[in-house]
């Protein structure tokens, strides 16, 4: 199979520490031994915002927040690069001409790229120049609810949702911003059921979560129109 997956990088820089890569690394490596083709686009978590937040205090753009915010994901990328070690393209990738002709035996490991463009919607453009059979969205949050769970006690999560149920749960209940894209870039969203791409989303603080969507017996949501 072939998986594009978005590593929200708020599992990564949870935990400061070599280990905390290396439990994700094994995951993907994995996921590579049994005979997968993995690309990993990694978010900037709790680097990217804190460099956000002072730039926000300094009086920066939004062009300008959005570019540490890339920064920040180049860096946990590389971090993740490091664990892997040959099982990884130590190059960072950015471009879809680039998974293209670095597709292969190697996990490729992605960050953000433009301004304005969520690494959410990069592991998207992601899987459409892989071919890709599935798009897995790990972050910390356990699946996709009806409504906001962190103000609604009632929520309800969802096993399986259509895309443009998908868009409207986004549209209600999150609020767009550099490094502030909420449940996932509504961007993504609509170009993965353009190219309809499943997706699945995962509770990634426990990175086995990872491996259960891909292989079966995941406990996230997942979204696909057919």
């Amino acid at each position: 199979m072939k998986v594009s997956i978005s590593l929200g990088g708020s599992l990564l820089t949870r935990d400061m520490s070599p280990e905390n890569y290396r439990r994700y690394a094994r995951v993907l490596k994995e996921l590579k031994d049994e005979g997968h083709q993995i690309v990993v686009v990694c978010g900037g978590g709790r680097t990217a915002r804190e460099f956000i937040s002072i730039a926000q205090g300094l009086g920066a753009d939004n062009r300008l927040q959005d570019r540490l915010g890339i920064l920040a994901t180049h860096a946990n990328a590389l971090l993740l690069i490091a664990a892997l070690g040959l099982d990884a393209h130590p190059h960072v990738h950015r471009r879809r001409s680039e998974i293209k002709r670095n597709l292969g035996d190697r996990i490729l490991v992605g960050g953000g790229h433009l301004p304005s463009s969520s690494t959410d919607y990069r592991a998207v453009l992601f899987a459409e120049a892989m071919g890709a059979d599935l798009v897995v969205n790990a972050t910390d949050v356990d699946g996709v609810y009806d409504k906001n769970p962190e103000k609604h006690p009632d929520a309800v999560k969802l096993d399986r949702i259509t895309f443009s149920r998908l868009e409207e749960i986004i549209m209600e209940s999150t609020e767009q911003s550099p490094g502030e894209y909420g449940l996932f870039d509504l961007k993504a969203v609509k170009l993965a059921r353009r190219l309809k791409i499943p997706m699945v989303f995962v509770d990634g603080t426990d990175p086995e979560e990872i491996m259960r969507a891909v292989e079966g017996g995941h406990s996230g949501t997942e979204i696909r129109d057919r």
